[in-house]
């Protein structure tokens, strides 16, 4: 496959990556879920059952899960064809999809904070 090409599947495989983890990890639909992990997490007695129920609570530890669902589905490697682009791939996609999630958060806190501003700015002129 042509560098351009794996360089466009990069930023458009990463989208659906970032989707995936950010709506399991924020999204209400999966509340009840990330509760769930969460207080198991909380009183698991071993490493390995608090490091298993943590990923499903952070959008860059569950990222790289669901970078191996897509890289398996897609066949996708960047560089290298053998193992080693897929391990290139691999981490280039969890950088590209928190690149993304960290701007969605970005622009979310933004908005919400604009909407703080103008609820306080209607307070003050109906008072």
């Amino acid at each position: 496959m042509e560098i351009y090409i794996q360089i466009h599947w990069l930023f458009l495989l990463a989208i659906p990556i970032a989707c995936v983890a950010w709506t399991v990890t924020h999204e209400e639909v999966f509340r009840e879920v990330k509760d769930y992990c969460t207080a198991q997490g909380l009183k698991s007695k071993t490493i390995a059952g608090r490091k298993f129920f943590y990923l499903f609570t952070c959008e860059y530890c569950f990222s790289h899960y669901v970078t191996v669902f897509f890289i398996f589905l897609t066949d996708y490697h960047l560089l290298l064809s053998d193992w080693r682009g897929y391990v290139i791939a691999g981490f280039s996609l969890v950088w590209i999809a928190n690149l993304y999630m960290n701007f969605y958060a970005f622009i979310r806190q933004l908005i919400k904070k604009e909407k703080t501003e103008i609820s306080v700015l209607e307070k003050e002129i109906t008072e």
